[in-house]
């Protein structure tokens, strides 16, 4: 069994007394409680402070939990907020068009997938909550580079690969395809990132209007595109399911 890093384990239990207490303690209570010398207590609050973890009273000296923990925090709420506001929608999605559903989020310069509604058959399908999806070729990534500053600059940032012969990687090209998903609220994948597969994706705001998600229904082109072009009714419902949950989450006007 591979060992525990110490430090971190340290920084861990520090973090905990800080959380648990209802003052600001000084360097004294901290070392004392958790049977630290000075100076290796210090060390580690002078790591956990330059991260924003926790933050030192100048007047005092004493120390209290950082803004960046209430970041991450605010962050897993609002992924799992999204998720449970997101059940009965998706699920009514995926019965609907009978596809596959997927809800994404903006994560380390990709979408992750944080839930996934099987396709409504009993075909052989594997679930794919925690995948990453790129940013630049698929339904959900576009959206949420479209309406999303952050995700934005790390597409043009970063590399665009060609993972097929459509995927658009020229910055202007990506750039103008951004403007018109923004336009026209939605974003397609058409065979982009994986020969065969289609998708169309919408954005999922919050209260303060800000995009927090996007959701998509995937499919075969044949059945996504049978004329060659999106299925009107489908474009209708993704768009209802992502304004549903953005109602949901709190949005005035989605």
């Amino acid at each position: 069994m591979a060992k525990n890093i110490q430090s971190l384990e340290r920084a861990a239990a520090m973090l905990r007394l800080l959380a648990g207490g209802e003052r600001r303690l000084g360097l004294s209570d901290i070392s004392a409680t958790l049977g630290l010398a000075k100076g290796t207590a210090h060390g580690i609050l002078r790591t956990l402070q330059a991260e924003g973890f926790v933050e030192q009273d100048p007047a005092s000296g004493r120390y209290q939990l950082g803004a960046e923990l209430l970041r991450l925090g605010n962050s897993y709420l609002d992924v799992h907020e999204l998720r449970a506001r997101a059940l009965v929608w998706t699920d009514d999605l995926a019965r609907s068009s009978g596809e596959s559903v997927h809800l994404g989020v903006l994560h380390l310069g990709g979408v992750l997938v944080v839930h996934h509604v099987f396709r409504p058959d009993d075909s052989r399908q594997v679930l794919e909550v925690g995948a990453m999806q790129p940013l630049h070729s698929t339904g959900l990534g576009k959206v949420l580079c479209a309406f999303d500053p952050v995700a934005r600059s790390e597409a043009l940032e970063n590399e665009r690969k060609p993972f097929t012969v459509r995927t658009v990687t020229g910055p202007e090209e990506f750039t103008a395809a951004l403007d018109e998903t923004r336009k026209r609220g939605w974003a397609a994948d058409l065979e982009e990132t994986w020969e065969g597969v289609t998708s169309v994706a919408a954005p999922i705001h919050d209260r303060r209007a800000l995009p927090v998600g996007a959701v998509a229904v995937t499919g075969a082109v044949e059945r996504l595109c049978p004329d060659g072009a999106l299925r009107p009714e489908l474009i209708a419902a993704v768009r209802e399911c992502a304004r549903s949950v953005s109602r949901d989450l709190g949005a005035a006007r989605f």
